[in-house]
């Protein structure tokens, strides 16, 4: 009787439990990938930073928050990495 109680129900049970936390562990570390990937949390942004005129889309950024490049002793800065990147090709 507890042979076939045993065979029955308790190991079909563990077996499942066991499958189940196998898969959470799998989902879990896709759902940490996920986190990871996403995009960069946004900068502080200061109410008292000046604007500067982003040189190749013409955007005005936040001091406090552009991208910034030495150029020729002057400060250049940049709304994106794109146009940083740009600047730099030409």
């Amino acid at each position: 009787m507890i042979r076939f109680f045993i065979l029955r129900f308790l190991v079909p049970l563990i077996l499942l439990l066991f499958a189940r936390s196998i898969l959470r562990a799998l989902i879990s570390g896709f759902h940490a990938t996920q986190r990871k990937a996403g995009p960069a949390p946004p900068r502080d942004i200061s109410a008292s930073a000046e604007l500067k005129k982003d040189p190749v889309c013409g955007t005005y950024v936040s001091e406090a928050t552009s991208l910034t490049r030495v150029v020729n002793g002057k400060v250049v800065h940049f709304c994106s990495e794109e146009c940083r990147n740009k600047y730099r090709a030409a």
